[in-house]
């Protein structure tokens, strides 16, 4: 099995808000997607934690 659960951590604020799933054998660098962080209350970057 190739995929793994990753966490995506909000880079302003820090909350962990989403999680989901990527293949480590083809993607080696650190996602970073734009998602809604409700703390925030707007759109920001999440990065890819353990």
């Amino acid at each position: 099995m190739n995929r793994s659960i990753i966490q995506l951590e909000c880079t302003v604020c820090k909350e962990r808000n989403y999680s989901t799933t990527k293949n480590k054998r083809t993607m080696t660098d650190k996602l970073v997607l734009s998602k809604y962080c409700k703390r925030c209350r707007k759109h920001t970057d999440h990065k890819e934690t353990k």
